[in-house]
C-alpha cells in the first residue's frame, strides 16, 4: 500500500543529484576580472589577443587564475580587487598604444568562480541583480524633439529630390520649425506639386497660403506619424543600447522603457562606471560610398601610391585598405531593415537591407549606373569610420530590397545586419541620473537575505520537528529539498535573482510547509478515526492531494497576474514565486511521500507512527 516502486525512488534519486549539481554554482561566489573587447563594433577579436594579455601581465609580474575567450571578449580572473586593478592599467597599456584612439575596451568586471568540471557540465550560478551585485544605473533623456526634427528634416530633403525627378518647379523648399514650406508660383504648379506630395508623402498633411505673388504649400507631420516616429525612435535607441551593451559582457542588464520618453539601464557587476558611460555615449553613423576604382585608386589600395584627391583610405575588417570616394551616397536614416539570411540560388549567407523610398530610388539609378564596380559601406564611431563589406554590383537593384553578400559566414551574415540595423542612435540622449551601488551594498543585501531565509527555515523546522515529530522531519527534509530544487531550477534557467526575488524564497518556504501541515494532520484526522496506520498513512496523502492542488494552483495564479502584468522588482518576485510553488508541490507531496514510504512502508505490522498522537490497541488515538 505505502511502497513506491523502484522506478521512482530512482527517478527521485536523478532529481535530487541533478538538483545538487545545479546549486553548487551559487556558492563559490565571484571573482574580480578584467574584460577585454573591441573599441569598434566592426573588428572582432581573435585567439591572438589572448597571448598579447598574457605578455602584458608577465610584464608586469602579475598573475591571473584563469584567462578564457569566448569568440567575443577575453576575460581575466584575479584573486583580489588590488591585483585587477594593476592588471587593467598594464593591459590597457599594452592594447591601446594611443589613448585618444582605443582599439580596445578594457573594463572591470565580476566573474563566477565555478569549478572547471560544472562548468563543463553546463552549471552556472544564478545571475545577480543590481541591488545584489552592485553595478551601475543609469536613467537617459530621449530628445523627442530631435527625432521628429530629423524626420521633418528628411521629408523635406525627400520632397526636394521628388519635385526635380518630376520636373515640377518651385521657388525653394525649406524647414521652418516643425514644417516644410514649398514655394510655387502659379496655381497649376501648386495643384501639380500638391498631388505630387499627397501621392508620395503618406505621412503628411497639406496645407496652402498665399504669400503675395507666391503659393506656398505647408507640409506638416500627421498627429499619428509624430507619434509613430517617436516610438519607433525609442525603440530603436533600445536596440542600439542593447547592442553596444553587449560589448561589456553584462549578465542580464536591465534596458527598458520608462514613460514615454526615457530609458532605464541597470548594468549589475560593472564596476568600471566610465567605460559603461563610454559606450552607453557612443554615436555611431552608416555611410554608402562608391570604391574608387580608377588606377590611382588601386595603386593606393595596394600601398603603391598616394590617394587621389577626392577619395579617403579606410580598414576594413581584415585591415585591408579600402579607397572610397568622399560623395556619400545613401545613409544610416535612409535603412529601414537589415536581416541575415541565405541566397535563394547559392545558399551562401547574404544580409537583405530595406530601404526608404528616397533611399531606393538613389539606389536604383546608381546601381545601374555602376554595375560591375564595388560600393562600400562604412560604419563611422566617434569620426573613425571602417569598412563592414564592400560588395561588387552585379546589376541594378530597385524596389528599395538589396542584398549583400560576399564570402561571409552566417555569423558574419548576423554581425553586419545587426551593425546595419543598430548602428546608430535614432535620437539624441542624455544622461539625467546616474547611481552607483558598490559590490560591498550588494553582499550586505545578499548576507541579510540569506540570514532572512536561514531563520525563516529554522523556525519551520523547529516547529515541525517539535508538533509532528518524526513526520515533522520528513516535512523538513522535504522542505529543505525544495529549496534545494528552487536554487536548481533557478540556475539553469539563468533568471536573475533580486531581493523581491529572496523575498519570494522567504515566502515559498511558508507556502511549501503548508502542503505537509494538510497531509501530516489528514494523517492525524484518520488515526482519530480508528484507521490503521497504514490505512492513514495512504488516505492522509489521497485526500490532501486535492486540497494542496487547488490552493497553489490559486496561488500560481496569482503569481501568473504578477508575472503579466507586473514589471521590475514585481516581475523578479513573481517569477520566483512561481517556480517556488511548482517546486514545493513535487517535494512536499511526492519527496515527503517517498521518504514516509520508506520508513514505514516495508513495515508489515505497523502499529503507531510518530506524528504527534498514538495509537491504542483498542484504536482510540492518544497523544504520543
Amino acid at each position: 500500500m505505502n511502497r513506491y516502486p523502484w522506478w521512482k525512488y530512482t527517478t527521485l534519486v536523478v532529481v535530487l543529484v541533478i538538483a545538487t549539481l545545479y546549486t553548487l554554482p551559487n556558492f563559490f561566489g565571484e571573482a574580480p576580472a578584467v574584460q577585454i573587447s573591441s573599441a569598434r563594433a566592426a573588428q572582432r577579436l581573435d585567439e591572438s589577443i589572448v597571448a598579447r594579455v598574457e605578455q602584458a601581465l608577465a610584464a608586469a609580474n602579475l598573475g591571473a587564475e584563469a584567462i578564457q575567450f569566448d569568440g567575443q571578449t577575453v576575460k581575466a580572473r584575479f584573486a583580489s580587487t588590488e591585483l585587477q586593478l594593476k592588471a587593467r592599467d598594464a593591459i590597457e597599456r599594452a592594447l591601446n598604444s594611443d589613448p585618444a584612439n582605443p582599439s580596445h575596451v578594457v573594463a572591470l568586471n565580476l566573474l563566477p568562480r565555478t569549478p572547471a568540471w560544472l562548468q563543463r557540465l553546463g552549471a552556472q550560478p544564478m545571475y545577480l541583480g543590481l541591488d545584489l551585485r552592485g553595478g551601475v544605473h543609469f536613467l537617459l533623456q530621449v530628445d523627442m524633439a530631435g527625432a521628429v526634427d530629423k524626420r521633418v528634416e528628411g521629408i523635406a530633403a525627400d520632397v526636394r529630390t521628388t519635385l526635380r525627378d518630376k520636373g515640377i518647379r518651385h521657388g525653394g523648399v525649406r524647414r521652418e520649425e516643425q514644417a516644410v514650406l514649398v514655394r510655387v508660383r502659379d496655381a497649376a504648379t501648386a495643384r501639380a506639386a500638391g498631388d505630387l506630395i499627397a501621392r508620395d508623402f503618406a505621412d503628411v498633411q497639406l496645407a496652402e497660403r498665399d504669400d503675395g505673388a507666391e503659393t506656398v504649400l505647408l507640409l506638416t507631420l500627421r498627429p499619428e506619424a509624430v507619434r509613430r516616429t517617436q516610438e519607433q525612435a525609442l525603440k530603436q535607441n533600445i536596440l542600439t543600447l542593447r547592442n553596444r551593451i553587449n560589448e561589456l559582457g553584462v549578465a542580464e542588464p536591465v534596458i527598458q522603457q520608462q514613460g514615454l520618453d526615457r530609458i532605464v539601464v541597470q548594468l549589475p557587476g560593472v564596476q568600471d562606471t566610465a567605460k559603461a558611460k563610454d559606450i552607453l555615449g557612443r554615436t555611431a553613423t552608416l555611410e554608402i560610398r562608391m570604391v574608387d576604382e580608377s588606377p590611382e585608386g588601386l595603386a593606393a589600395e595596394r600601398n603603391a601610391g598616394p590617394v587621389p584627391f577626392g577619395s579617403e583610405r579606410y580598414l576594413d575588417r581584415n585591415g585591408a585598405p579600402v579607397i572610397v570616394k568622399r560623395e556619400v551616397i545613401l545613409t544610416g536614416e535612409n535603412l529601414t531593415d537589415a536581416q541575415a539570411g541565405f541566397d535563394s540560388q547559392t545558399q551562401e549567407p547574404v544580409v537583405n537591407l530595406t530601404l526608404d523610398g528616397k533611399g531606393a530610388r538613389v539606389f536604383r539609378d546608381v546601381t545601374r549606373e555602376n554595375v560591375g564596380k564595388r560600393m562600400a559601406i562604412l560604419l563611422f564611431e566617434k569620426g573613425r569610420g571602417e569598412v563592414v563589406t564592400a560588395p561588387v554590383i552585379r546589376t541594378e537593384i530597385g524596389g528599395g530590397r538589396v542584398q549583400i553578400s560576399g564570402r561571409m559566414t552566417t555569423q558574419e551574415a548576423n554581425d553586419t545586419a545587426l551593425l546595419l540595423r543598430a548602428g546608430s542612435l535614432a535620437a539624441p540622449m542624455e544622461i539625467i541620473e546616474e547611481r552607483t551601488i558598490g559590490p560591498s551594498l550588494g553582499a550586505d543585501n545578499i548576507r541579510m537575505g540569506f540570514n532572512s531565509v536561514v531563520w525563516g527555515f529554522a523556525v519551520v523546522v523547529a516547529f515541525m520537528c517539535v508538533y509532528y515529530r518524526l513526520f515533522g522531519v520528513f516535512s523538513s527534509v522535504a522542505l529543505a529539498v525544495n529549496l534545494m530544487l528552487l536554487v536548481a531550477v533557478l540556475s539553469m534557467l539563468q533568471a536573475t535573482l533580486t531581493l523581491p526575488g529572496i523575498a519570494a524564497i522567504a515566502l515559498t518556504l511558508g507556502m511549501a510547509i503548508d502542503a505537509n501541515v494538510l497531509i501530516n494532520e489528514r494523517v492525524r484526522e484518520e488515526l482519530r478515526n480508528g484507521s490503521a496506520p497504514q490505512t492513514a498513512i495512504h488516505k492522509g496523502y489521497e485526500h490532501a492531494w486535492n486540497t494542496i492542488l487547488d490552493s497553489n494552483i490559486t496561488s500560481l495564479l496569482a503569481g501568473l497576474a504578477l508575472l503579466t502584468f507586473g514589471s521590475g522588482p514585481v516581475r523578479g518576485f513573481a517569477v520566483v514565486h512561481c517556480i517556488g510553488i511548482l517546486t514545493s508541490m513535487f517535494s512536499a507531496v511526492f519527496f515527503s511521500r517517498g521518504l514516509v514510504n520508506l520508513w514505514y512502508g516495508r513495515q508489515k505490522k505497523l502499529r503507531a507512527v510518530s506524528i504527534g498522537i498514538r495509537v491504542a490497541p483498542s484504536g482510540a488515538a492518544k497523544a504520543d
